[in-house]
């Protein structure tokens, strides 16, 4: 496991720890089909606070009247967690932000500014150096507000490596306290952003002054994998969004982040705070909010995450759960897995359906039930329970 630079993270963070910064009510929230009014976000806040999120970022303050009016109510209303907000590098975005979330119990204004050639040249028509200055000036008026400062140098998944150690290293002179590495495109390999985050951290005078967080997109299919190669190139808070939902294909999605470093703990060595339980309530709670239904075969929260209808599967589970299945539906808020009957099911799952039910088959019977339940299976998706009461009568 790399470390963050010298082994150091700063004062109140701890270096075997990773910090779950929840953006689902900024980027999630911005992205089409699941915007929520100001009520919403104030409902689904409080239920991350349940779930344990370590930094909730509650909106964009100066995008709309609304959202600052939303950001605020959070700030106010919601205890325990860091709250932030999004503003650009510019003073209005600054003072917009904080007037938003300055009576939260642990403000942080988020700042963003391009760190690529690409964005540099085409979209802000500036020299790397001119960004540079923007950046320092708005991390300073930024600080004399508020205490804490994240920085997100934006497409750094794409910038020249040393101009982004160069930026790095000018916001935390200038007071950064977090400083957040996006892969804002998805454009990144795991080897390639673990690797960024690795050099940044490493070749930057005193990491320590900041926490390094990972933003990761799915364009590729590759947010978790890139936000875990960045964990173990020393970032220790994670950008992601309930759902994986945000911009265009999304961004990395929590509960996979969070029950990667459940499963796999003894291999990271690395602890979060979150309520795993609290998962699958959190997740129903954001597509009832958004109207926007999760895909069947999605990780962790998908209905299919936890369902087994091959008949080898089927098998396999009941006699031991260990043989297809590596966390227990229980901890992420399920309260069983879901045995699914369908032409491709095996005789154990029809026996052990039947049982459930408390319909029993003689045995000399049991051959003419099964062809049966073959006929009807043949005939449609899946067979309920409401099919084998009907099928056994």
């Amino acid at each position: 496991m790399s470390s963050n630079g010298n082994g150091k993270v700063p004062t109140g963070w701890a270096q075997d720890r990773v910090y779950i910064f929840d953006t689902t009510l900024r980027d999630g929230e911005q992205s089409p089909g699941f915007g929520l009014d100001g009520e919403a976000k104030l409902l689904f806040a409080k239920q991350l606070e349940q779930l344990g999120v370590d930094v909730i970022e509650a909106g964009f303050p100066i995008s709309s009247p609304g959202d600052f009016e939303a950001c605020r109510t959070i700030a106010r209303e919601v205890r325990g967690p860091m709250i932030t907000a999004l503003a650009r590098a510019v003073n209005a975005d600054i003072e917009a932000v904080w007037g938003a979330i300055g009576d939260a119990e642990r403000p942080q204004i988020h700042i963003v500014l391009s760190a690529s050639d690409i964005h540099i040249q085409r979209k802000l028509g500036l020299t790397r150096s001119e960004v540079i200055r923007r950046g320092v000036n708005a991390v300073q008026f930024a600080r004399n507000l508020c205490a804490e400062v994240e920085y997100s140098p934006e497409d750094a998944g794409r910038a020249d490596r040393d101009y982004l150690v160069e930026t790095v290293e000018a916001m935390l002179d200038a007071g950064a306290t977090a400083i957040n590495i996006p892969d804002t495109t998805g454009y990144c390999l795991p080897n390639e952003f673990g690797g960024l985050i690795e050099y940044v951290v490493s070749n930057v005078r005193h990491p320590e002054r900041a926490i390094f967080s990972v933003h990761c997109h799915n364009d590729l299919g590759l947010a978790t994998a890139n936000t875990m190669a960045g964990i173990m190139g020393g970032a220790r808070r994670v950008e992601c969004t309930v759902n994986g939902i945000g911009e265009r294909a999304g961004n990395t999605s929590l509960e996979e982040i969070v029950m990667l470093l459940k499963v796999r703990q003894g291999m990271l060595g690395l602890e979060h705070a979150i309520d795993t339980t609290q998962i699958v309530p959190t997740s129903l709670m954001l597509t009832e909010l958004t109207g926007v239904g999760v895909q069947p075969n999605k990780a962790i929260v998908g209905a299919n995450a936890f369902a087994h209808a091959s008949g080898i599967h089927q098998d396999g589970v009941l006699k031991d759960r260990l043989n297809y299945e590596i966390m227990k539906p229980e901890d992420v808020g399920l309260d069983d897995n879901r045995i699914v009957l369908t032409a491709r099911s095996g005789r154990h799952a029809f026996r052990h359906r039947l049982n459930m039910l408390g319909l029993t088959v003689p045995e000399d019977r049991m051959q003419e039930a099964w062809a049966g339940f073959l006929r009807l299976a043949d005939a449609r998706k899946e067979v309920t329970d409401a099919d084998l009461r009907t099928l056994m009568a």
